[in-house]
């Protein structure tokens, strides 16, 4: 016997409701009962972390911020005042505009119970007046120890002692993934701590020039950093310092979940030369490098698709002098593997000029083993030293200059030009000229000897104005400097 429409819809009205009434046993007599809440058990209690005596405990931030707190700082940074002004304020007057002080303001870190503190050189760069605040309040006049453009560390130095600082840890054994704390003054609020896990490691994004020996090889992390936070803490759970905190990604300015810290092991090299000569001491190789892919292994019939690519070896280079040739793929360096320019940059910018290196190299399919003795940009295994104080008006330049050579001027399209290399304390520096740089005018008046940019500064009290070019950029800097 068929069943009725009214059987039908019985039968259904009889199921809705089953289902229903089981749905409500499900779910609860409630309906405010949110399912994140449920639990009701803090969060940091369900997440584990391994103390000094690898014992499993609960996951908590307080212990390592209030022992790390004391040894970040804030630092502020004035220029403009002394009768010696900025580029920025000099350019400002050669066209017409108001001069001005500008102040600015970042973050340092303590790694010397003596008063030496390390931060970022964009934070000090310019500064006539460097002012330290202490994690207690306590207020300091700061002195500049020295500064590295190439990976954007400084060192500058307040007259205390016993100071509470936080000690450099070994960040080649930073793990992906693992917690971090980044201490700082992000819009100047001071003293904030965040946290987050590492995200990346070697992480280049292109904001120095590799031309004249900008080194990218960042830890990158989603902790939150922001303006102010430049020249910070990164530090593990123990308190270790891991990195300095450097810059963002982000479109607005401020934190997108994308921030980049210089390594530990790289950032306490410079540190270590700065304090000791004034000036890095980093070794090159003398090669131009990029990254291995496949589109490259491909174009290059490559056997691999990882490493550094020796694009080019420089002559009388140390990779030259070593026997490395181009398209040799460079896959290890004392053993630590190679998987990117980055790499590569990050293990040689953390040696020494002289130092020896083992490289091995994948060339054409087969691997073969190189020592190499790491040179200066000159080429020699001379130690690199600050401009020492000689009465001469090379003294306040604080840097050597060279006129460039024929080839090089035909390459950038120049007619001459001179060439600042070696910078130390003195003129150069205060104008933000960066090493390498190319300069081809002098007050709209070319240039191509030393002498001729020498005569300009002394000959001109009221300043003058650079022009000149940085090598692979296109694009025209102008500057201004003012002889004290």
């Amino acid at each position: 016997m068929k069943p009725t429409v009214f059987s039908q819809f019985l039968i259904a009205v009889l199921a809705a409701a089953l289902v229903f009434g089981a749905f409500q046993m499900i779910k609860g007599p409630s309906k405010n009962v949110i399912i994140e809440h449920v639990d009701g058990t803090p969060a940091k209690n369900t997440v584990f972390t391994l103390n000094e005596n690898g014992e499993a405990v609960p996951l908590d931030f307080t212990g390592v911020a209030e022992k790390s707190l004391g040894a970040v700082v804030h630092i502020l940074s004035v220029s403009g005042t002394s009768g010696r002004p900025s580029q920025e304020d000099l350019l400002r007057e050669f066209f017409g505009q108001r001069r001005s002080p500008r102040v600015g303001s970042g973050s340092g870190v303590i790694i010397n119970p003596d008063g030496y503190i390390v931060t970022n050189n964009h934070v000090i760069q310019g500064a006539d007046d460097l002012e330290v605040t202490l994690h207690d309040k306590r207020t300091y006049k700061a002195t500049l120890v020295g500064t590295d453009p190439q990976t954007d560390i400084a060192v500058i130095k307040i007259e205390e002692k016993g100071l509470q600082s936080l000690h450099f840890t070994n960040s080649d054994q930073v793990r992906i993934g693992q917690w971090v704390l980044a201490i700082g003054n992000p819009f100047n609020l001071n003293s904030t701590v965040t946290a987050g896990i590492v995200s990346a490691k070697g992480r280049s994004i292109e904001i120095f020039d590799r031309s004249v020996g900008g080194i990218e090889s960042f830890i990158q992390t989603d902790a939150a950093i922001n303006p102010g936070n430049s020249g910070g803490a990164l530090i593990d759970l123990n308190g270790s310092l891991i990195g300095i905190n450097t810059a963002i990604a982000s479109q607005t300015g401020t934190y997108s979940g994308y921030g980049f810290a210089v390594p530990a092991n790289l950032a306490s090299r410079v540190v270590s030369d700065l304090i000791q000569y004034g000036s890095p001491q980093r070794g090159y190789l003398g090669v131009q490098i990029q990254n291995v892919d496949g589109n490259l292994a491909r174009q290059q019939n490559l056997k691999i698709t990882e490493g550094a690519f020796i694009a080019s070896v420089m002559e009388n280079g140390a990779a030259q002098k070593a026997g490395l040739k181009a398209n040799d793929v460079v896959v290890s360096i004392n053993d630590k593997k190679v998987t990117s320019s980055s790499d590569l940059m990050e293990i040689v910018g953390s040696h020494r000029i002289g130092d020896k290196l083992k490289l091995k190299v994948n060339r054409d399919g087969n691997l073969k083993d190189f020592e190499v003795e790491l040179k200066n940009q000159a080429g020699t295994t001379a130690a690199v030293t600050a401009p020492k104080g000689n009465g001469s008006f090379e003294e306040e330049l604080g840097a050597s200059l060279s006129p460039i050579d024929a080839a090089t001027a035909q390459r950038m399209g120049i007619r001459g030009g001179v060439q600042v290399n070696n910078i130390g304390d003195g003129l150069i520096r205060d104008s933000n000229i960066e090493e390498g740089f190319i300069i081809t005018r002098v007050n709209r008046q070319p240039v191509s000897q030393p002498e001729e940019v020498i005569a300009f500064l002394q000959n001109n009290t009221d300043g003058v104005l650079i022009e000149g070019y940085y090598p692979g950029q296109p694009e025209k800097q102008y500057y201004a400097i003012r002889p004290k």
